[in-house]
């Protein structure tokens, strides 16, 4: 369950998907707890604060100010934490076409947030980048949907 290191192969099977809803980062002051009724996606501990990454609605809710009105868009291979260069050739692609991305790297995959009005030009970005990699072999260790 280590996931994928081979960058060739992670290009050409990533399936990225379009999550619905719009998402927002929002911060809270050092020590405060994730309100009641919130569930972030992703939440990290800064010295300035917590960053939570949230439904736009639930920070509206809330009373959280929120920035970066973006999207999230799940690469559905399961990447190793290991893997050298596939961020950076994802970011990279959507970088030429000027578009900002956060991307954030769990176990199993890698998600992106981009601009919430730019969500499907980064989808059709992220599918000619795969679709410009030859797909892996059959019978190699890569199963069709595996992630």
């Amino acid at each position: 369950m280590n996931g994928e290191t081979d960058l060739q192969r992670l290009l050409a099977s990533m399936t990225p998907h379009l999550l619905p809803g719009v998402y927002v980062f929002a911060t809270l002051a050092p020590g405060a707890a994730v309100p009641d009724g919130l569930e972030p996606v992703m939440q990290f501990r800064e010295r300035e604060g917590l960053t939570l990454i949230l439904p736009e609605d639930q920070a509206k809710a809330a009373g959280l100010m929120g920035a970066f009105r973006c999207c999230m868009i799940t690469l559905n291979v399961h990447s190793s934490l290991e893997a050298v260069g596939f961020l950076a050739a994802i970011t990279t692609r959507l970088a030429t076409a000027g578009m900002g991305v956060n991307p954030v790297s769990a176990f199993y995959h890698d998600h992106l947030f981009v601009p919430a009005e730019r969500a499907e030009e980064a989808m059709k970005l992220l599918q000619e980048l795969a679709q410009a990699f030859p797909s892996p072999l059959v019978g190699e260790g890569v199963v069709e949907g595996d992630g």
